[in-house]
């Protein structure tokens, strides 16, 4: 008995400590961040001196808004996920109150056309923003307790799809085709992943294809857009402005860029290059080296997010799963279509680009998320019925 026990410690000791969370997303996270910072202050002091008489003004006001998100992402790491599980029903209704309020008149706050934001204060709260995160934990706790039904039923697949038919619809009357496009297609990609019914998948998506090209062809400004983004140098100096400048940045940073800081188009015609058009401006000032470095961040996020839900799979923790994947998908295809409109790739939309582009509400729900799936990957490495097969099949560390 006395010769097993200083064995089995030594055993013990011997077993290389996994780390308890993953310092590889949080380091690119942090990464993204700060290089973002860097960028809204090198993009926005012309506008931040000529509209408010301080060249800092915006760097200060996104420093607040990192502030706000890491303090609420160490909050959401110390809330276990079954809470979150419990909370989504409640969370995704809290989401369409705060839409409905922004479309009262007096009461939403409105900016360039679309009225988006409720002023409280120092700070606009976008409504929209945090009913992408509510929706996530909404549609995976959903898939957790109907798993059968939307594996089998048509039902089962078409309440979820009402609830967002109607948060959708509040989105788009702001108006905000972006967000509505993002939503619905990480919801999609979180009910095809949960199992359901491929016929009903592919109809649904064939219906909001053409739904979706109706509502461009029919709106006067959506439709310009698009017409724009075919053919961008036919109307440089009107209706093809933005994006003409954008592809005119890339084309001057070539290889490695002008140097932060020594950017033209930012300063005097490209409009919004703080926010939607930051990408332009790391291309300008950096380069294809800089695009390309950014664009292997965010894949590199995007596919942590997946092996974090592949983790808490091996774990037993389904709901934490379907959360990972769809805060993958959300992250993926928003970063992809920002830097799609900014290349020419995709007609022009008001969408931010995470974690770099100005926007407190875009920083703080992304820092939200990153909190979640740490979380997320917390409590799979400290499973105790995890598969040891993929305990760390895929890790870096």
């Amino acid at each position: 008995m006395n010769n097993r026990r200083p064995q089995a410690m030594d055993a013990r000791a011997a077993k290389p400590l996994e780390p308890t969370i993953d310092w590889w997303l949080l380091g690119a996270s942090v990464l993204l961040l700060g290089f973002g910072l860097v960028m809204v202050a090198s993009s926005s002091m012309t506008v931040g001196d000529r509209l408010a008489g301080s060249p800092f003004f915006y760097v200060y006001r996104h420093l607040f808004a990192m502030f706000l998100g890491l303090i609420g992402a160490a909050l959401f790491f110390g809330i276990p996920m079954e809470q979150w599980r419990k909370a989504g029903p409640m969370l995704v209704f809290l989401g369409m109150f705060l839409l409905l309020i922004v479309l009262i008149p007096g009461v939403g706050k409105t900016v360039n056309g679309a009225t988006r934001w409720v002023p409280l204060g120092v700070f606009n709260l976008q409504s929209s923003e945090f009913m992408k995160l509510f929706m996530v934990l909404y549609i995976a706790g959903y898939l957790v307790r109907r798993q059968d039904e939307v594996a089998r039923s048509f039902w089962g697949f078409a309440k979820p799809m009402l609830l967002l038919i109607i948060t959708s619809a509040m989105i788009l009357l702001q108006p905000d085709f972006g967000t509505t496009v993002v939503l619905f297609a990480t919801a999609l990609g979180m009910l095809f992943l949960g199992g359901v019914v491929l016929y009903q998948f592919v109809t649904l998506i064939l219906f909001s294809m053409v739904a979706g090209f109706a509502l461009i062809f029919f709106t006067p400004y959506r439709w310009q857009r698009f017409t724009t983004f075919l053919n961008p140098w036919d109307d440089p100096f009107n209706t093809d402005f933005q994006l003409s400048q954008a592809l005119i940045a890339f084309g001057r940073g070539e290889f490695t860029g002008v140097g932060l800081g020594n950017g033209i188009q930012k300063q005097f015609y490209l409009p919004e290059a703080h926010t939607d058009f930051i990408m332009a401006v790391v291309g300008e000032e950096f380069g294809l080296l800089g695009t390309l470095g950014i664009i292997l961040l965010f894949a590199f996020i995007t596919w942590r997010a997946f092996q974090i839900g592949v983790r808490a799979e091996a774990a037993g923790h389904r709901f934490s799963t379907y959360t990972a994947y769809g805060l993958g998908l959300w992250l993926g295809m928003q970063a992809f279509i920002n830097i799609g409109v900014n290349v020419g790739m995709l007609p022009t939309k008001g969408l931010t680009l995470p974690f770099m582009s100005y926007g407190g509400n875009s920083i703080i729900v992304v820092c939200l998320m990153i909190a979640l799936l740490l979380r997320i990957d917390y409590e799979s490495r400290k499973s105790p019925d995890r598969d040891k097969k993929g305990r760390r099949s895929w890790s870096l560390m």
